[in-house]
């Protein structure tokens, strides 16, 4: 699997049957492919609940996600208006979003909208996913294509909300917010907590499984 795959999967871990997920653009959107979509029921903001997969030979041109890909339609799925969509966000209806970012920061904070200096197309629905999932995933390289850090002190980037992010996963480590900071549960791969530690520059603790593991 490619870092893009590895980091899906192992978001699909955090899921629980049944609840409610918003999936963002791009590495989010490879999570399905790790589920059993009979046992969760996916949401798309421009409007659809029970979005699943679909073959090359049935997508439907008029049928796409928020990120305008196709996607096709579960038994028992729903439509409805976007502005009920929104509704259902914010009104807290929504069990878990699984978003992608720019930057994330040792307070929590997510920046996933614009890159000063560039165009950007808006911020689209991850401001209100953001406030109102009640579980928020981060998915994202832990590094730019630069090789600058992504998990940082302190965003640059415009936040996209006030939100804390409760779980970030790279394709280094995986992160909980606890005790009012970010505890460093899991390494994926290969990785080893001095290259974490050397790859990023926010604060972080190391949960004392981890310290054990490295340790033996």
């Amino acid at each position: 699997m490619n870092m893009k795959e590895i980091i899906a999967k192992r978001a699909a871990k955090e899921l629980t049957p049944y609840s409610i997920i918003n999936l963002g653009i791009g590495i989010p959107t490879l999570v399905p492919d790790y589920l059993d979509e009979s046992k969760y029921y996916l949401h798309t903001e421009n409007g659809l609940l029970g979005v699943t997969s679909v073959e090359d030979d049935e997508m439907d041109p008029l049928l796409v996600n928020a990120g305008k890909l196709p996607v096709g339609e579960a038994v028992g799925a729903s439509y409805f208006h976007s502005a009920d969509s929104f509704a259902m966000i914010r009104g807290g209806h929504v069990d878990v979003a699984i978003l992608g970012a720019l930057q994330v920061d040792e307070q929590g904070l997510v920046a996933n909208w614009a890159i000063p200096g560039k165009d950007i197309i808006g911020v689209g629905g991850a401001m209100d996913l953001l406030s109102g999932a009640k579980k928020i995933i981060i998915t994202m390289s832990h590094v730019s294509k630069e090789g600058s850090p992504k998990f940082v002190e302190r965003c640059t980037y415009p936040i996209t909300a006030t939100r804390i992010a409760d779980v970030i996963i790279t394709d280094l480590a995986v992160f909980q917010w606890k005790k009012g900071g970010y505890e460093c549960m899991e390494l994926m791969g290969n990785a080893t907590l001095n290259e974490v530690k050397e790859k990023t520059t926010a604060s972080f603790r190391v949960s004392e499984e981890l310290l054990q593991m490295e340790g033996s």
